[in-house]
């Protein structure tokens, strides 16, 4: 199900560019920038219509309606393995094409090419991108049970429900050290995903092709929002749109991001498009205790939606169902990769993509800047535009969100996440302009969801959040 929101115009400066079509004529487009910014040559790839999925095809691993019942039946005669909530959340994603083109969890020569490569080498000699290793880990016991079977049932632990088949199977040591240190560029302690899902799993993984008998359903209300790739497709081609620009988050819409988002609709115009849309796209796999859970910051943007930020013609408000690594300039490729697979040919990065903190050090653990660095000289993102944003912060003289003018730096305030959290948890408001107030007023209520009314105001210690 789409869902819109409304756009706000800014102003803006102009920098000539010269862009190139598929067809190889250049055109002059304006973009957005600093009129004392240097002159360098960018070329956009120019493409009027949807970009080809990574292979050329969507690979959607869902079993036929009419074969599910025998697909069951044979799951149940198979060794079993026992998935958890984020084991899952990868069938997911395997499932409707998002990691294309994979068609399972990753065999061993797929698992070091992600690693050592952030890529994939296609059977046509083409390259496409892939950051993150989708792997699934058993133990001794496990791979013992397994034996010498080709195939394995994919079993929800929760319920024993069978949710999968992987066939063809390949079992193979899990190298943790050396997975993490490629993915996060550390192994200090406290890394949240790694603490949940890689340290007390099983030493070996296994990979195979999946047959995914049901459509992954969370049952939370929130189903009608998590679209696959294919129905985005459907989406963007039925409101005729000749451009998609990708936009994630996993906190919720402030006015700084909606100024943002439109300001980047209309470069796009400038640049000749007729119906750019705009994909807002919200993480809703696994993230770390203190983000905002899914279901508040769904909430958060009804009410954005409510109080008319964005334009609901030109809006496709839909799930992402990838985990959360928080592994940087790594995992931002994955980020931007599966929205080429959604149909987005273009990407808006910003400052510190898929960061965090260090988990032992009072200091960020990337680099600011190198997220949208990196993306533009990943390997197989080459068909994809970046589009890296300008500072928006909160303009003191006209008493809203606007883009950061250096020259008159004192007439800003920058509003961080971890004081916006402070603002919402002690029940002030920010100021006026900075989001808006219904969506201001969810972010208040579920800081106060979370204080026990016996804990005297204080909060309880965060738990992680599975969709």
């Amino acid at each position: 199900m789409a869902t819109g929101f409304i756009k706000t115009p800014s102003p803006f400066h102009f920098i000539q560019r010269t862009s190139y079509t598929h067809l190889g004529a250049p055109i002059t487009v304006s973009i957005a920038g600093s009129s004392k910014a240097k002159k360098t040559h960018l070329q956009l790839r120019v493409s009027m219509g949807l970009i080809e999925p990574d292979g050329g095809r969507l690979v959607e691993l869902l079993v036929e309606e009419p074969l599910r019942g025998l697909k069951k039946k044979e799951a149940l005669s198979l060794p079993a393995i026992q998935l958890t909530s984020i084991d899952i959340q990868w069938v997911h994603v395997l499932s409707e094409g998002w990691a294309s083109p994979l068609t399972g969890f990753m065999r061993e020569s797929e698992f070091l090419q992600t690693l050592h490569f952030n890529s994939l080498r296609l059977p046509d000699g083409s390259v496409a991108n892939m950051s993150v290793p989708i792997v699934l880990a058993i133990d001794d016991a496990q791979k013992h049970r397994i034996g010498d079977s080709t195939s394995v049932a994919l079993i929800d632990a929760k319920n024993n429900n069978p949710i999968a088949i992987l066939k063809d199977i390949e079992i193979y040591k899990h190298p943790k050290e050396e997975r993490i240190s490629r993915t996060w560029g550390t192994t200090a302690p406290g890394l949240p995903y790694v603490d949940r899902a890689i340290t007390n799993v099983g030493n070996w993984l296994i990979g195979g092709d999946l047959e995914v008998i049901e459509p992954i359903k969370y049952h939370d209300g929130l189903d009608r929002f998590r679209q696959s790739p294919a129905e985005l497709r459907e989406e963007f081609t039925r409101r005729n749109a000749d451009a998609v620009f990708a936009f994630q988050l996993r906190n919720p819409v402030h006015n700084g991001h909606a100024l943002l988002m439109t300001d980047t609709r209309r470069r796009l115009l400038d640049m000749g498009y007729k119906n750019p849309i705009l994909l807002l796209h919200p993480l809703g796999g696994y993230t770390k205790a203190d983000d905002v859970p899914l279901s508040w910051r769904m909430k958060q943007h009804e009410k954005v939606l409510e109080d008319g930020i964005l334009d609901p013609e030109t809006t496709v408000v839909s799930i992402f169902p990838s985990p959360m690594h928080y592994a940087g300039p790594t995992e931002v490729q994955w980020h931007a990769k599966a929205r080429i697979n959604a149909g987005a040919n273009f990407y808006i990065v910003g400052r510190d993509p898929a960061g965090m903190g260090h988990p032992t050090e009072k200091r960020d653990l990337y680099d600011a800047e190198h997220g949208k660095k990196v993306l533009s000289m990943a390997p197989g993102l080459e068909r994809l535009n970046i589009l890296p944003f300008r500072v928006a912060a909160y303009d003191k003289t006209q008493g809203k969100m606007a883009f950061f003018d250096p020259s008159r730096a004192q007439d800003f305030l920058f509003i961080s996440g971890t004081k916006m959290r402070g603002l919402a948890k002690n029940k002030e408001s920010p100021p006026e302009g900075f989001m808006c107030p219904g969506g201001w007023k969810v972010l208040v209520e579920y800081y106060e969801s979370l204080v026990p009314a016996s804990s005297n105001g204080r909060l309880p210690e965060p738990e992680p959040v599975l969709a």
